[in-house]
């Protein structure tokens, strides 16, 4: 056993220590100079004991223990690599002794624990635990390994790798073992890459015009020769592909493509080959931004040449689609520089579209203008979605007093096949419909699964937070059996007298029976109930649904998207009222605006119908209606520009709009004002991975140095955290941990004098370093095991081969000196409150001194007078000690009398000693 100290320089403050004990020894008075030396024993005891803690001293013990934790690089790299690796940890165990322990871990960009630290001699017999096998970082695997270890103690570290990493530094792993004793050994394990080639460089200028020639530059490593097909696409469509001989070594290669539209442009070049090991370093992508004449996306479910013609007649880009057709990336919407939604329904798009273009308007300055008709704003079901959001009105109509009664029952599938998201949406669908019902509507709501459950009686709506809350604790449940919970149904609501009555079905599901249906809605129709139906899924009966809601006088919706499912609830109930639609001819009023007067100055036309809608606070109105509903209205929605109008573009609406003068410039101010303005190239962008992030350089081209405020987003939409700082002036840096693929960079800068300048690009993060053509780096692994007194593992037995010093086991002891340094601390207080003597006697009382017979004894002294005489009786000692005892008493009494009668006749000594007594009690 031995000691050791942690931190040997805390031993120095013995020195102020001892100082300051010699100041209080010299200077105070107060104290009798044997308590004063009392005193500062004990406080130099305290400071030792004190001061001996923070240095941290160690019970050092010595083990014959030891143990070994098996790290192993499991990255791309060393695929195939698997069972050579596990073969040498089952030999290296068999010859490890009966007490020594082992683990298992694996690494990739992350660690995963394989096995944990055991004494027995069971191996895993695979790896698997899910880690990130795209990057290598052994600097985080050391660290898990090194606390697998048992407190203070040490052991070994065994490394499996190639030696290459892209993340970590193991060199500074390797010296924090070092410092708790533990030794680093390594098996080099070469890779088996076999066959690989790999894109290594794809490079698009970052800004060109419209009609301008793209030169795309390809680099390829490989490390055989063979015939390749190289693809490149521009935003998913394919432009070139071409057969190409790669040999061994780098391939440059080089393309060339005419840009013929504006917008973002997503390059992607790939090649592939027979026998190619690794697919995802075959390919990278680049963006870029493309300048000219505006584009335009019109989204209408029924084609409306006018629209187009007024657009294209000035000079502007259009591309008309359906809903259907909108895309699912980020990039796709980047492309134009404002969408026209004409008439469109919320529920022939999803949740996940409205979102994207969501982040398009708000991060990237994307316009986006709404117009009505019977398929739009909140007839469309846009309640509550991502395209309310943005728009400068709410879909609900504030004070609905004229609004006919209302009552409405949802019957929704519990069964089981619903669980998860289908049927979390499901249940947020029919919450959402109770927000958009007055409190004096009817609601009622079903759940069915082999039989019905009322969960919310059907009447009227007292409390929406209450209803909302049953709803949204709804349980899956078992089987499907719809026709008993549609009956339930009805007969709530056929003897409630309503104005309105509705009901929808949502399922997935088969009817476990065949009952007849048509008598049952018959039934209903007696007392105008309506019906519609919601099919979710392939697995529903889509013909029973749609035949329900076809006899039953409402509509049929198949959801292939789950996430329209709130949408189609909002819309019908929305619909249910019909007095969302103001179809009274009116003359709008023009509210006075800069940009649109001009337009207006001559008075506007009649129009017949619009869209009732709320207008939001931030909002600015154009032209309302005689009922101070909005007609044209516009804000600003992060970036972008949004603006709703609410009559129809197709003349149904509009009325005499459409024949007026000026409906071509109308229909072009509507887009036109929502056209974002861009800045032309301020800043280069440079992307490089570093240490296993990926680093985002920016550079201003005319070295501007006022504040910038950017933004990541990635394909799907998702803000991505990234930390941004300065470099140097006009120089900026953003450090983000993500994944590979295409990223969007939105940059804002303000000027001194406020002024804002937006710029917007893209980047592509790239596969990982570890899917590179690279050779063994084992001189990297060898260095860091030297640092520790390691080495190269050259037999599976050496894993527990003795270590370069001895195991051991250390156990601190500086809680126990903090504990004497108090007892010793509450010692010193007890004597300067209660003075020496107090103490002395209670030690005294408590610790009585063993006193030895033999010394009380004292042998009679013999008179001369008596020496010649003959002793005729022996001497008795105990009598002689009793009478010793008895003349002490006495003397004692004595004394103690002589005391009081000194008091007595002393009062000024006696009152002497009682301030002295004082005095020691308030130190």
């Amino acid at each position: 056993m031995g000691l050791e100290f942690k931190y040997p320089l805390f031993f120095l403050l013995l020195i102020p220590a001892g100082l300051v004990l010699f100041l209080f020894f010299k200077q105070t008075k107060g104290f009798m100079h044997k308590e004063k030396i009392w005193i500062t024993c004990i406080r130099a005891v305290v400071f030792s004991f004190i001061i001996l803690s923070l240095v941290t001293p160690q019970l050092v013990f010595k083990t014959n223990e030891r143990n070994v934790v098996f790290l192993v690089d499991s990255s791309a790299s060393m695929m195939g690599t698997e069972n050579e690796i596990l073969t040498w940890i089952e030999k290296s165990v068999q010859s490890k002794k009966e007490k020594d322990q082992f683990a298992i871990l694996s690494l990739g960009k992350n660690v995963a624990v394989e096995q944990s630290l055991h004494a027995n001699s069971d191996v895993i017999q695979e790896f698997s635990t899910n880690i990130n096998r795209y990057d290598t970082n052994i600097e985080q695997g050391i660290q898990l390994a090194s606390s697998m270890f048992p407190s203070n103690s040490n052991g070994r570290v065994v490394l499996f790798s190639d030696g290459n990493q892209t993340a970590g530094n193991i060199l500074d792993a390797a010296r924090l073992l070092k410092q708790r004793g533990i030794v680093l050994d390594f098996i080099p394990i070469s890779r088996q890459v076999g066959q690989d080639m790999a894109v290594t460089e794809f490079s698009v200028p970052s800004s060109l015009y419209e009609g301008e020639t793209v030169r795309l530059t390809m680099k390829v490593e490989s490390n055989y020769t063979t015939n390749a097909k190289v693809r490149i696409t521009l935003n998913d469509e394919e432009i070139i592909e071409e057969n190409i001989q790669i040999k061994e070594g780098t391939n440059l290669l080089t393309f060339t493509h005419e840009a013929m539209e504006t917008g973002f442009y997503v390059y992607k070049g790939e090649i592939s080959a027979v026998g190619d090991a690794f697919a995802e370093n075959n390919f990278l992508q680049a963006i870029s931004n493309v300048k000219g004449t505006p584009r335009i996306l019109v989204v209408q479910s029924e084609p409306n040449e006018g629209v187009s013609k007024a657009l294209q007649t000035s000079g502007l880009i259009v591309d008309q689609i359906t809903p259907q057709q909108l895309p699912s990336s980020l990039s796709s919407y980047l492309r134009y520089q404002s969408i026209l939604f004409n008439n469109v329904a919320a529920t022939d798009i999803g949740e996940k579209k409205m979102k994207l273009i969501n982040q398009a308007v708000k991060d990237f300055g994307t316009g986006f203008v709404m117009a009505g008709g019977e398929n739009s704003f909140g007839l469309g079901g846009y309640f509550k979605t991502p395209i309310e959001e943005l728009l400068p009105v709410e879909m609900e109509v504030k004070g609905k007093q004229e609004l006919p009664s209302l009552g409405l029952i949802i019957v929704l599938d519990r069964s089981g096949s619903m669980e998860g998201e289908k049927l979390s949406l499901a249940k947020e669908a029919a919450a959402r419909s109770v927000e958009l019902l007055r409190e004096k509507d009817t609601l009622g709501f079903f759940a069915f699964d082999d039989r019905p459950w009322e969960i919310i009686e059907a009447a009227p709506i007292s409390n929406k937070e209450k209803a909302i809350e049953k709803i949204r604790s709804v349980p899956a449940g078992g089987g499907t059996e719809i026709y008993s919970a549609l009956e339930a149904a009805f007969n709530r609501l056929i003897p409630l007298e309503l104005q309105r009555k509705h009901i929808i079905l949502l399922t997935d599901g088969q009817s476990a029976t065949n009952n007849d249906y048509h008598a049952l809605i018959d039934k209903g129709k007696e007392t105008n109930i309506t019906l519609s139906t919601v099919a979710l899924g392939q697995d529903a009966d889509k013909r029973l649904l749609e035949d329900l809601a076809g006899y039953g006088a409402g509509r049929f919706y198949d959801v292939v998207d789950d996430t329209v499912i709130p949408s189609i609830l909002s819309r019908e109930t929305a619909v249910l009222t019909r007095t969302y639609i103001v179809d009274d001819p009116f003359y709008p009023t023009i509210h006075p605006n800069f940009d649109w007067d001009p337009l207006f100055k001559d008075g506007v036309p009649e129009m017949n119908a619009y869209i009732a809608v709320t207008p939001k606070a931030t909002s600015h109105m154009i032209l309302s209606s005689d009922k101070e509903d909005p007609i044209l209205a516009e804000w600003q929605f992060g970036l972008g520009r949004t603006i709703a109008y609410t009559s129809d573009l197709s003349g149904k609406w509009a009325g005499n709009w459409a024949k007026w003068g000026e409906w071509p410039h109308f229909i072009n101010q509507l887009m036109s004002r929502t056209l974002p303005t861009y800045n032309s190239e301020p800043y280069t962008i440079h992307v490089e991975n570093r240490n296993g992030q990926t680093v985002i350089q920016l550079q201003s081209s005319n070295s501007e140095q006022g504040p910038i405020e950017t933004a990541v987003i990635s394909q799907s939409g998702e803000q991505i955290d990234a930390s941004m700082k300065i470099t140097a002036p006009g120089k900026y840096e953003l450090a983000m941990d993500h994944n590979p693929g295409m990223y969007f960079l939105r940059i804002n800068q303000f000027s001194e004098e406020g002024e804002e300048k937006l710029y917007k690009t893209g980047f592509a993060v790239p596969y990982s370093d570890e899917l590179l053509l690279k050779g063994n780096n084992f001189a990297l692994l060898e260095e860091a095991a030297n640092i520790t007194g390691g080495k190269q593992l050259t037999k599976e037995k050496m894993a527990f081969d003795s270590l370069p010093f001895y195991p051991v086991k250390k156990q601190p002891i500086s809680s126990w000196l903090i504990m004497i340094a108090f007892l010793f601390f509450f010692l010193e207080i007890a004597i300067r409150r209660f003075g020496l003597p107090p103490i002395s006697l209670l030690v005294r009382k408590y610790v009585k001194p063993i006193k030895k017979v033999s010394k009380e004894i004292e042998v009679p002294k013999i008179n001369k007078s008596t020496r010649q005489k003959p002793l005729s009786t022996k001497t008795n000692p105990i009598s002689d000690i009793q009478q010793k005892q008895e003349l002490n008493n006495k003397k004692k009494l004595n004394r103690a009398t002589e005391d009081e009668d000194t008091s007595e006749q002393n009062p000024q000594e006696s009152m002497k000693r009682l301030l002295e007594a004082k005095k020691r009690m308030n130190r």
